[in-house]
């Protein structure tokens, strides 16, 4: 009886031990379910893009000189003023200037009146010369006085109208209508003529030129889309084209300035900015669009026509039940933000996005979220 007893107790002891064990083993499996988010593979259009960095410029901007070196009596505009073509932007002293003018002006007063007396001598002299009243050698003697009081007549007015120009020139006017980007002196500076008194900038539309590497430029053609963000407006797109290219690179760099125009009716965007442009070159139709930070990349060195070159490999996992299984793709297009798939997965397939980088094929997967298609 005693031993009977004993044996009962070892075999309900090695059935707890067994059912201890077989928990322990569930828990286990279930920490081991690594949780992921997934997408449905879709196809779609995928954009081809290039992405570069540059500093916004104005579309137009002229730096205005004062051609009196003479002190500034008056600025008539301030930083951001908007001007009118040929509105006032400065006023420099022009004392003697406008004395200039006068001496001018009576120059060319005594210059009328001597041309107006020599024409009424003139006139008397042809009359006697016909007459022959008058020898050939005195009348000779009238018509060279009154061809030089003609001279001095116009000499006095070109030096007049010389006067005044110089005079127009004290008041400093905006070549173009705009926006007086800076003021570069203070009311009573001293201008210099080697130095700018303002900038006027039209800004629109601004600028941004980037830099093509010799690779890049072929992609590259005038009245492509462009995308242009900025800091000061985070998360924010604005649309822009490509307007010029450079014909020539920098030897030295071997890069070629691109410009991107991009409409700024409401002067958000502000010369000096730093913008990241990405222009669009081109799509790839019916393809599938997996985030870059989705897919695993593993480089290899591999000799392409002859040559040692890099070539990068893709893999990818889906879910498949409760594992994860890897997949290798195949990519038509790869930038930073996206890859083209043509091969490798199968659209429906649930696309693990987040928690891939700890995955072995076959690991078993919990997925936590699902997210939209494309994001």
């Amino acid at each position: 009886m005693q031993r009977k007893m004993v044996y009962g107790l070892i075999i309900l002891g090695l059935s707890l031990m067994g059912a201890g064990c077989s928990n322990k083993q569930s828990n286990s499996e279930q920490v081991a379910a690594v949780p992921v988010e997934v997408t449905k593979v879709q196809t779609g259009r995928v954009l081809q893009s290039l992405t570069f960095n540059g500093d916004i410029e104005a579309e137009f901007e002229v730096k205005v000189f004062s051609k009196i070196p003479d002190r500034i009596e008056k600025y008539y505009v301030d930083e951001g003023s908007f001007v009118q073509k040929g509105a006032p932007i400065a006023r420099i002293f022009a004392t003697t200037i406008q004395q200039g003018v006068r001496q001018a002006e009576a120059g060319l007063s005594a210059a009328k009146a001597q041309e107006a007396n020599v024409a009424v001598e003139y006139e008397r002299a042809q009359r006697l010369f016909k007459e022959n009243a008058m020898s050939k050698q005195q009348f000779d003697m009238v018509v060279t006085q009154y061809e030089a009081a003609k001279a001095g007549l116009e000499q006095a007015q070109a030096a007049l109208l010389s006067a005044k120009s110089t005079l127009a020139d004290a008041t400093v006017s905006a070549p173009i209508a705009g926006i007086i980007g800076k003021r570069y002196y203070e009311a009573g500076d001293m201008a210099n003529p080697a130095m700018p008194v303002a900038t006027v900038v039209q800004m629109e539309r601004v600028k941004v030129i980037i830099d093509a590497t010799e690779g890049d430029i072929g992609r590259i053609r005038v009245g492509q889309e462009a995308e242009v963000q900025v800091r000061s407006f985070e998360g924010e797109t604005f649309a822009g084209r490509v307007s010029k290219i450079s014909p020539v690179l920098d030897p030295m760099t071997r890069m070629a300035e691109v410009e991107v125009l991009v409409n700024n009716n409401d002067k958000r965007l502000k010369p000096g900015m730093f913008a990241r442009v990405k222009v669009i070159t081109g799509a790839v139709e019916n393809a599938i669009a997996v985030p870059r930070h989705a897919a695993i990349e593993k480089n290899t060195i591999e000799n392409v026509a002859g040559e040692e070159r890099i070539v990068s490999h893709y893999l990818a996992y889906v879910v498949v039940g409760e594992k994860a299984v890897q997949r290798e793709l195949e990519v038509s297009y790869a930038d930073h933000l996206q890859l083209a798939v043509t091969g490798g997965l199968q659209v429906g397939e649930s696309l693990i996005i987040t928690g891939q980088t700890t995955l072995r094929d076959g690991s078993a997967v919990k997925i936590i979220t699902r997210a939209e298609a494309g994001k």
